[in-house]
């Protein structure tokens, strides 16, 4: 994802990439080759430090609990960030990350560049238009499977010549390196670095039906799963929410997610016409006179009213259609961010966003350490009335 963040922050007119950091020096050689001027590190904070002066924006492209410790030093030499999703990897971080970016006023932005997708904004003003009246209930679901149902490794190998491993560790315990449970790939389904497939698909999944519906955070969370091991996600997981209403919605609305091969898909509100399937990934709207379906991605959302398909009039809305295929569709959300730090736009993910946004995911995650427990959140105290739980809701660091 870093090559396609650098790929897309770089296509902008007006940016000049002066830096590239990077724990594996063999990636860093093979990016070196297409920004030749660049200088090039291995560490963050060396990088951060020696070239305050040249850089006027950091792009954070690294696995999740290395999110905030890089965001933070950037943003504590008020360097606006564009970070990837999820915002961070525990519940507090994400709120200091929010409330340093306020302090400071900075433009910051949340890799969710979907965000910025024709058919996911199209699906926000429909939603807001009241195209199915209020919203009582939101499914959505991936069969991605970040998780890991095995034996924690028992002994260590040899680390890469390539790889600095305590860099690549950071902030996170010590732990041996052990060949394909970590780096490059495998980190998203181990406890201590990602956030499972419920924080990787499930932000982009769950973005647009939280934005349409101006969500906040939850009230409850139930997670459906097997039980921790304190190594690996489990490998197929059902969440369930309980959130506020809001004027787009019900007076509470209940979302549930399903992640993992052979997720629970058949249900009467997520049946499609003419017993067509649902597509692997997305997400259904179920409201007081219908449903809207969206299935993710670049795929254009579709009205079913009393089980059969309804045309929707877009030419209402304003919205410039991409053409097929075109790539700058991507590219939108990371130009955003650069002409925000220009000041000459605004960001749509902001901090301030991708703080709740992200919040929400985490809580999901962190309930399923209580398998089939309901947890009670309280946004204002930012803990859970089940104290045991409160316990992951932050982390120590490593000096690394």
């Amino acid at each position: 994802m870093g090559q396609a963040d650098l790929a897309s922050i770089s296509s902008h007119s007006n940016v000049d990439v002066v830096a590239l950091c990077d724990v594996d020096s063999n990636m860093l050689a093979e990016v070196k080759l297409k920004f030749p001027n660049a200088k090039t590190y291995k560490d963050y904070r060396v990088m951060l430090k020696e070239l305050s002066n040249e850089i006027d924006a950091v792009v954070v492209s690294t696995p999740d609990h290395t999110h905030a410790p890089a965001s933070i030093m950037a943003m504590e030499m008020n360097k606006p960030v564009y970070c990837q999703k999820p915002l961070t990897h525990y519940v507090e971080e994400a709120r200091a990350m929010d409330k340093m970016a306020k302090d400071k006023k900075l433009v910051t932005q949340m890799g969710i560049q979907v965000h910025s997708f024709y058919d996911y904004k199209l699906a926000t003003l429909l939603i807001q238009d009241g195209i199915i009246g209020k919203v009582h209930t939101v499914r959505a679901w991936s069969p991605k499977n970040w998780g890991y149902n095995g034996p924690t490794p028992a002994n260590g190998d040899p680390v890469p010549e390539n790889l600095d491993w305590n860099l690549w560790l950071g902030t996170s315990a010590e732990r041996p390196y052990k060949d394909g449970f970590y780096h490059p790939g495998n980190w998203r389904k181990l406890v201590d670095y990602g956030c499972a497939t419920l924080g990787d698909m499930g932000v982009h999944i769950f973005d647009t039906p939280y934005n349409a519906l101006q969500l906040d955070v939850p009230r409850t969370i139930t997670t459906n799963c097997r039980k921790p091991n304190g190594f690996g996600y489990p490998e197929k997981n059902m969440v369930s929410y309980e959130f506020p209403g809001t004027k787009y919605t019900t007076d509470t609305l209940k979302w549930v997610w399903y992640d993992g091969v052979g997720a629970d898909k058949q249900r009467e509100d997520l049946m499609l016409p003419d017993g067509a399937d649902l597509h692997d990934q997305g997400a259904m709207f179920i409201g007081e006179k219908g449903r809207l379906y969206l299935p993710h991605y670049k795929i254009m959302p579709k009205l079913i009213v009393d089980g059969s398909y309804k045309d929707i009039d877009i030419t209402r809305y304003k919205l410039n259609q991409p053409l097929p295929g075109d790539n700058s569709e991507s590219n939108k959300h990371y130009h955003e961010f650069v002409d925000a730090c220009l000041g000459t736009g605004k960001t749509s993910a902001p901090f301030s966003y991708a703080s709740r946004l992200t919040e929400t995911i985490l809580l999901g995650v962190i309930a399923g350490r209580f398998p089939n427990k309901t947890l009670h959140w309280d946004a204002k105290k930012a803990q859970f009335k089940e104290e045991q739980a409160n316990q992951y809701l932050g982390g120590v660091y490593r000096k690394f």
